[in-house]
């Protein structure tokens, strides 16, 4: 099973927002944080409908991708 990492952002009075560092216009949103993971994944399915498989990237690639989203208070998941 691949496990592809998201970058979960979130500003005051906004949805979450997800991206993937390592799938460029794949991203997601969610309201509330237990809505996150299950948006991600729907936006995972649906990114790659449309794209040719795409190895995920290690994760110390993404935290060094998303170094300063971190250092801003966003969080991984995988």
């Amino acid at each position: 099973m691949k496990y592809f990492y998201a970058i979960v952002h979130k500003d005051e009075d906004s949805a979450f927002g997800v991206t993937f560092p390592d799938l460029p216009g794949c991203f997601s949103a969610a309201d509330e944080i237990g809505e996150v993971l299950p948006n991600a994944c729907d936006a995972l399915a649906l990114w790659f409908e449309d794209a040719a498989e795409v190895a995920p990237l290690p994760l110390d690639q993404i935290q060094a991708l998303a170094a300063d989203d971190l250092r801003d208070g966003a969080f991984i998941i995988a």
